[in-house]
């Protein structure tokens, strides 16, 4: 299996300072700490974190339901990530997975079993699972 990599830079102290990432695939922003713990404009890490729970959700739910002999049309899923200050420093505290999917030929109940079985499984959460507390409301549109 492949390894990914990005990079990251700061400058400064914290609440001064800049930073800046990219990934190897050209995926990059800037960041600051108005950015970060704030409304200001720019990216976080929260957000690359957001995204790539939000990616590998609806490709494991996709997985999931196939093995099921299921074929989804649609899975689209947002993820919010939240940062909270603990105690003296700050901690990732939750995430919070809205999906909506398009399935043909599956009832509530079943695809239900199916994105909870996926919130524990894919591998995005298992790396944050004990960790931080990830949420699940899943929805089956038409």
């Amino acid at each position: 299996m492949p390894t990914r990599t990005a990079s990251a830079e700061w400058k400064g102290g914290l609440r001064g300072g800049t930073g800046s990432f990219k990934g190897q695939t050209g995926l990059s922003g800037s960041y600051n700490f108005g950015s970060r713990f704030q409304d200001a404009a720019g990216s976080n890490p929260e957000e690359l974190l957001a995204a790539a729970e939000a990616a590998c959700f609806s490709m494991a739910l996709g997985a999931g339901l196939e093995k099921e002999g299921l074929t989804p049309t649609s899975i689209q899923t947002t993820a919010a990530c939240t940062v909270d200050k603990v105690g003296e420093g700050f901690k990732i505290t939750t995430m919070k997975l809205s999906v909506t999917a398009i399935v043909p030929g599956v009832d509530d109940a079943r695809f239900q079993a199916i994105a909870a079985a996926t919130k524990d499984g894919c591998p995005v959460s298992g790396a944050l699972k004990g960790n931080v507390h990830i949420e699940l409301d899943a929805k089956l549109a038409s």
